[in-house]
């Protein structure tokens, strides 16, 4: 990279939030923009790859929401997406000895822990626990309602147990008791159906939107030329005395810039914000990276050669009965309690989509396919009824295994609650104190790379899902963040955007 064409730009990561970034960089004028991916694919956590009869989305796979969502507003404007209906209302709740629990007492189930979906908002606000224990309490208290006392207590156990690792798949924990109940309300959903899918053609669909890989028939669209894939960083030197800072990668090559945009996952940054960084975090900041939550959530796809259930079937969840739990505990099968269901997939009419959560979850990753297979196939024919066949094809994510991810999303905990801190504070830029460069004879240097006053350069700066103040673990929260460290560099250069002049901003 050279400084002829403005200033040096290197992001780290080209999953959605840097290849967001990068495009907006380029939409407000900087040409040198490069994004290093350690991976041989951009996308990050979006992974649509090809599976029975279309794709399938190992990670981001739905648009949650329509109001205030970007990624609706994009994409909507393109029919590419589509409501995906009831098919995690719809589902029926069966027990581990093959009991359907009847309709009237599962909607009523699910009427409960619906109801407190409407409570949650008011209540949590001054709540001092957990989401866990907020939800058992509201759980159990309507059961004790006399319109409930006919409900069965050892189903309505199994229920919320099952319910319980579905709301832990919707914050990547490994329980409900380390999610913080006040921590919860930051979040924000947007209004309208939260289950919108990408019809046959998967969330990359969305990559190819806004690089105009679709419009120009390339890979990378606008980006061509401008990512290395397999490129993987290994420290970040961010002091030297010329205001610059050096990217080292594997192999030994430095790449020198004038920023960083650095939208690894939190997992990543968790695992290697020691030895990443040259010299070291300032403690605000590593006290963020440590405080905010980072899980794993894991998805199992599984075609068959033909639909074995019936048309208006959506899917399952697992019901597990105490004395059946016990026919898999301490076993090595004992990973399979936190799959807790297995749901059709739009497009795919011979697919069921299992979910698996927490540390059995990264357990299940370490695993041979021939055994997880195995598991599952224990499952179907334990809990339905039906003759089930052999599947054709099987795939899984490994969100944790991969070094590159280290997990899925994130979430506030409630040691985030006890530390204080805040994605504020993770997305808050590593700044250096620049003054106007002089030349030799002692004369202030034009250079058009740094402003002509003292000032503060974010030479640093954090993006992704988990730098979103409400709209974290979302694709939309990562997209957002990338434009949000794009406006940064174009405020500190004074860079209007599509021709409208924009204010700069002191950083």
């Amino acid at each position: 990279m050279t400084s002829s064409s403005g200033p040096r730009i290197v992001i780290i990561g080209a999953g959605v939030s840097g290849v967001s970034c990068a495009v907006r960089l380029l939409d407000y004028g900087f040409q040198n923009v490069l994004l290093l991916e350690a991976e041989p694919r951009i996308g990050g956590r979006v992974h649509t790859i090809p599976f029975g009869e279309n794709v399938i989305d190992l990670g981001a796979q739905w648009c949650h929401g329509e109001k205030d969502n970007i990624i609706f507003e994009l994409a909507n404007k393109h029919n590419l997406l589509e409501s995906t209906g009831d098919v995690y209302e719809n589902y029926k709740c069966i027990r581990s000895n093959r009991e359907v629990v009847p309709e009237s007492v599962s909607q009523r189930l699910k009427d409960i822990v619906n109801d407190s979906l409407v409570t949650r908002q008011m209540e949590l606000r001054n709540c001092n626990g957990s989401l866990g224990s907020y939800l058992t309490n509201k759980f159990y208290e309507a059961l004790r309602r006399p319109e409930n006392s006919d409900i069965d207590m050892a189903i309505a156990k199994e229920f919320f147990e099952n319910y319980q690792k579905f709301e832990n798949s919707v914050e990547a924990s490994d329980s409900l008791d380390e999610v913080s109940g006040r921590g919860y309300l930051e979040y924000w959903e947007c209004e309208g159906d939260i289950l919108l899918n990408w019809k046959d053609k998967g969330f990359l669909e969305f990559l190819r939107l806004i690089t105009k890989a679709r419009e120009l028939n390339n890979e990378f669209g606008v980006l061509e030329q401008r990512v290395l894939l397999g490129k993987r960083v290994t420290q970040i030197n961010w002091r030297r005395n010329d205001y610059c800072v050096d990217v080292k990668c594997v192999g030994g090559e430095v790449i020198i810039a004038d920023h960083i945009i650095l939208t690894v996952s939190l997992g990543v940054l968790k695992e290697q914000q020691i030895t990443l960084f040259e010299p070291k975090l300032p403690v605000e900041k590593q006290r963020a990276i440590d405080g905010l939550a980072f899980g794993t959530v894991n998805k199992i796809f599984m075609e068959f050669p033909e639909k074995f259930w019936p048309d208006d079937w959506t899917g399952f969840t697992l019901l597990w009965r105490e004395e059946d739990f016990n026919e898999i505990r301490g076993t090595s099968r004992a990973w399979l309690e936190d799959v807790f269901g297995f749901y059709c997939v739009s497009y795919q009419p011979k697919i069921l989509s299992g979910w698996i959560i927490g540390a059995n979850g990264r357990h299940m990753e370490t695993l041979p396919e021939d055994e997880v297979i195995a598991g599952c196939m224990y499952l179907f024919r334990k809990f339905l009824e039906w003759d089930i066949p052999e599947p054709i094809n099987f795939k899984t994510s490994a969100w944790h295994t991969n070094a590159n991810f280290r997990g899925s999303y994130s979430f506030r905990s409630m040691y985030t609650e006890e530390v204080g801190t805040n994605a504020r504070e993770l997305a808050q830029p590593l700044t250096v104190v620049t003054s106007p460069p002089l030349t030799n004879g002692g004369e202030s240097n034009a250079n058009p790379l740094y402003p002509q006053t003292r000032c503060d350069k974010p030479i640093v700066q954090f993006a992704g899902e988990a730098t979103s103040d409400h709209y974290y673990s979302t694709v939309h929260g990562a997209v957002e963040a990338g434009w949000r460290e794009a406006k940064r560099l174009a405020d500190f250069y004074g860079m209007p955007r599509n021709g409208r002049k924009e204010p700069r901003a002191q950083l």
